[in-house]
């Protein structure tokens, strides 16, 4: 039998420093909806870089999220974070010029939320929006292949 872990606090933060990829959960259309999404963790804030378009309008209505975070790398060996909490919009331009400037210092080229997105001949405009994530909750798991029995 496989032994799994709980990650302390500091073990968590860690982990989403290093991993900065993970699946944003939320609510669409009542049904709950989860998508892959990069993500920049600076203090206890998490930011979203991202584009207008179906997850924006979703958590604009209804702001509660939850990001998942692994690293799989094998069965036996593996650690997973669960973040939930608030996404707040930003939309005082320091706000939004800081995590600006924090995201691109750890992505130069804003991809993939910056790229051609095309639905239809014409594609679409890209307009940028950043939300900042207060986590309420932040729990983890691992297993370093060791049993106990």
């Amino acid at each position: 039998m496989l032994d799994i872990d709980e990650m302390g606090q500091e073990e968590i933060r860690g982990f989403l420093q290093e991993v900065g990829f993970g699946h944003l959960g939320y609510i669409h259309e009542g049904k709950p909806y989860v998508m892959p999404m990069h993500y920049y963790l600076e203090d206890s804030d998490i930011y979203l870089f991202t584009t207008v378009g179906m997850k924006t309008h979703d958590i604009d209505a209804n702001p509660e999220i939850c990001l998942q975070v692994e690293k799989v790398d094998n069965p036996l060996h593996w650690r997973s974070v669960i973040v939930t909490g608030q996404a707040e919009r930003l939309t005082e331009q320091p706000d939004i010029d800081h995590a600006r400037q924090f995201i691109q210092k750890h992505n130069p080229t804003l991809s993939p939320a910056i790229n051609r997105t095309w639905i239809d001949a014409w594609g679409r405009a890209e307009v940028v929006v950043i939300y900042r994530i207060h986590p309420s909750e932040m729990s983890g798991r691992t297993t370093d292949g060791i049993s106990s029995q």
